[in-house]
């Protein structure tokens, strides 16, 4: 009997660690096409000759590197007897308010059919100024260029147009996709949009939707296209909706009623807009999984009915390994919530009943619960803030995901596990295990109740409620427990943890570290799942053992790997800034403190804070941290000159030129006052109002005006706004260049300058690495 039980507790065991193992597993391809596939075939390999060519070196827009990359991806079209256009439209975003002169590429293979068009997007701009842009977009180019190579080699004519459109100045604020979208005539030809992107180098690619309706049908038409390792969920797609980060397929939907897919992967994002974005970091196996997207989604929709997609109803959807997107209605969420409540109350009536529950165990089963989730919870949220204390320069990586992030989020997860089997070892040894259950259930009921009524995207949720409700009422109504039983309930939850598993992990990495509490209250969520297998194991205090002993292990492994390398690189900015007007220069930077190189600007006891309360913009919001009084440069200011200041109709009617006397990259207009914005046009491209507010935007909130971004041969900006009457503008014009370590006058007086050691980098998100020259503009 004995040997029967320990074979019993292993097969268990292994089921359990298989599920898990499949889960992580089971998301991504292991191995690369290579260059002996069939020339009528997606091949990695083949894809990363090209990236290899186009991530050579920064290349963002208005760079000659940028002119390179564009000049190549027309060449390689050409070669696919592809007939290319550039189309060229200044684009304005009100959002991110940015703009530019873009330059998108376009191609377009005809179809047999008069229906809708399918179009194949991504972006070959890459983040200003440092981003080598290999994931971000590279990795999508060259996912586009091999899957159309493959498609026209197979000698397949579609019965629908497929258009390319690899579009400009995306990292500028969607302004390429702007351009296509409000001014180019195939647009109205699009009924669908498949769009690549990344938000680090690595890891699954994530399916997202974008859509003004509802999803079901296209779910149900990605289904009928059979990718091969499809990952993605509802719960992602109802947080996406309501976050603010955009793609280029965003513009689709707002401006155009256009719905699509984003396949995006979002793991190594410490990697994402830095100069660590390079061809070598790209993870092969995530450029293999872009690939099989593409090839499925265009084998299928080339042929589809696209204008069959349009639906009013959403599906609560998930992956599951090995199979299709699994999906049922929004409107099934509140009745399994229902069956799970009824089902739950019947259990209650029976085991009271069969005197086998009991209140005050079950009591005690809510208060272990809770227990080890507030520990768990609080140890991974004050934890986190701890380590940072500990380790400040995590607090350089503006991504929130440190180099050794998943360190972390194992050793949160194995300190959660150990806490769990801690506790409930103790309160099994003197409670029935239904008792113990009956509390994590209606928790679970109560998440799944918030989860009907606000977020509807998370209707899987009932699942582990499910499983915990079929064990239950095993073990309520079945007399003896067979030998097998920690077999049965692991096989039960099996499904939870093929699930689930995936977004423990999901969670950290595509929100940052602070967000290792979510990490931690799921463990233990769907550790109250699996508990029935482990109840009747003998040895549960060497399982919580073995989990302590994992996050000791990590932590220390973590702490290993928190310093700087070659592989790890340090971020750090030195930007000179010279007012124009009060004749006064200083070094700044967006650091905490100095290092071997910005000490070269900034000196030895940089003054703390901003010299000014108003910033450029960023992604993070971020001001300067330190600064230092500079020498005045010799370098030419931009020349302002006002060609409008009238009154008409209690409107002020304002309009100016800038044209700037050296080689800059951009153009920065900050209020310093609060101003609302009747009208506004840059380079003659005109925003408009929006419809409650009667406003284009306004500066209540945030002073940021416009990010203007030079082109090739650029040197002028004209901007044309009104405002109300009682308004009287006060801006400030900020000109950039990214010319700081090769502009001659800074050489005469740092001749000695240090560039970089290897183990550092520019920081991302911020302007870096240049001079900027302000001149202020008021209108009284």
């Amino acid at each position: 009997m004995a040997a029967t039980k320990k074979y019993t507790y292993a097969v268990a065991f292994l089921i359990v660690f298989a599920a898990i193992y499949w889960s992580i597993q089971g998301l991504m391809p292991h191995q690369i096409t290579n260059l002996n596939m069939p020339k009528n075939e997606f091949s990695t390999e083949r894809a990363l000759i090209q990236l290899k060519k186009i991530a050579e070196k920064p290349h963002f827009t208005g760079t000659e590197a940028h002119k390179e990359v564009r000049e190549y991806l027309i060449k390689e079209l050409e070669k696919m007897g592809l007939k290319v256009e550039v189309q060229e439209q200044v684009a304005v975003n009100k959002k991110w308010r940015g703009a530019t002169n873009t330059k998108n590429i376009l191609a377009r293979i005809k179809g047999t059919g008069n229906g809708k068009a399918l179009l194949l997007l991504t972006h070959y701009d890459s983040a200003p100024h440092s981003s080598y842009g290999a994931s971000d977009a590279g990795s999508g180019v060259v996912t586009i260029l091999e899957g159309v190579r493959a498609f026209i080699a197979s000698g397949r004519q579609p019965l629908n147009d497929v258009i390319i459109l690899i579009t400009d100045a995306e990292e500028l604020g969607l302004l390429g996709a702007n351009a296509f979208v409000n001014n180019h005539p195939w647009a109205k030809d699009v009924g669908l949009v498949v769009n690549f992107e990344a938000r680090g180098s690595g890891g699954p690619s994530y399916m997202l939707l974008e859509t003004n309706g509802g999803n079901k049908k296209l779910i149900e038409a990605f289904n009928k296209a059979h990718p091969r390792h499809p990952v993605g969920n509802s719960l992602l797609y109802s947080i996406y909706k309501m976050l603010p980060n955009d793609t280029d397929l965003t513009v689709f939907r707002e401006d155009g009623n256009i719905d699509g897919f984003n396949f995006a992967f979002i793991d190594d994002h410490f990697d994402y807009h830095t100069a660590q974005d390079t061809y070598d970091r790209l993870d092969r196996n995530t450029l293999e999984q872009q690939g099989e997207y593409l090839m499925a989604l265009l084998n299928y929709f080339s042929d589809a009915d696209l204008g069959e997609l349009t639906a009013t109803e959403d599906d609560v959807f998930f992956n599951f390994p090995g199979t299709e997107m699994i999906h049922w209605p929004f409107s099934w969420v509140l009745p399994l919530l229902l069956l799970a409540v009824f089902w739950w109350l019947a259990l209650l009536f029976s085991g009271f009943k069969k005197k086998i529950l009991s209140a005050k165990e079950i009591f005690k089963g809510l208060f272990a619960f809770l227990i080890v989730l507030i520990l768990s919870g609080g140890l991974a949220f004050y934890g986190w803030k701890w380590l940072l204390k500990i380790y400040p320069q995590y607090n350089d990586i503006l991504h929130g995901f440190t180099y050794n992030g998943h360190f972390y989020i194992t050793a949160f997860i194995a300190l959660s596990l150990g806490i769990s089997f801690k506790i409930y070892t103790r309160y099994l040894k003197k409670n029935r295990l239904e008792n113990l259950m009956i509390g994590p259930v209606f928790i679970w009921l109560l998440i799944n109740a918030a989860v009907a009524l606000y977020l509807p995207g998370a209707g899987f949720f009932i699942i582990p409620v499910f499983v915990s409700l079929l064990i239950l009422s095993v073990l309520i109504y079945k007399k003896n427990a067979p030998v097998n039983q920690p077999i049965l309930f692991a096989l039960f939850t099996a499904p939870v943890l093929l699930i689930f598993s995936p977004l423990i992990v999901m969670f950290p990495v595509g929100l940052g570290l602070k967000n290792l509490v979510i990490s931690a209250v799921f463990t233990v969520l769907i550790f109250t799942v699996v508990l029935p297998v482990f109840a009747s194991f003998k040895d549960l205090k060497r399982i919580s053992s073995l989990f302590f002993l994992i996050a000791l292990l990590t932590f220390v492994s973590a702490g290993f790997s928190a310093s700087y390398t070659v592989d790890r690189k340090k971020p750090n900015s030195v930007i000179y800034y010279l007012d124009s007007d009060q004749q006064k220069a200083f070094w700044a930077s967006y650091d905490r403190e100095t290092d071997a190189f910005t000490r070269q600007f900034l000196g030895e006891h940089p003054h703390e804070g901003s010299f000014t309360p108003l910033t450029t913009a960023s992604k993070y919001g971020k001001n300067y941290k330190l600064y230092q009084d500079a020498p005045l440069l010799k370098i030419p200011a931009p020349e302002i000159t006002i060609e409008k200041d009238t009154i008409e109709n209690n409107s002020r009617f304002v309009a100016f030129t800038i044209t700037t006397k050296r080689n800059s990259n951009r153009i920065e207009l900050i209020s310093k006052n609060p101003l609302h914005f009747q009208s506004f046009r840059v380079n003659g491209e005109s925003l408009r109002a929006d419809k409650t507010s009667g406003y284009v935007f306004d500066t209540v909130d945030r002073r940021h005006v416009l990010s203007y971004y030079l082109t090739e041969g650029d040197h002028e900006v004209k901007i044309a706004f009104s405002v109300p009457v009682e308004e009287k503008p006060q801006l400030e014009i900020i000109e950039v260049s990214y010319d700081l370590y090769t502009n001659d006058s800074v050489k005469k007086i740092l001749p000695a300058l240090q560039p970089r050691s290897e183990i550092m980098m520019p920081t991302p998100f911020v302007i870096n690495d240049a001079i900027l020259i302000k001149k202020n503009l008021s209108f009284e």
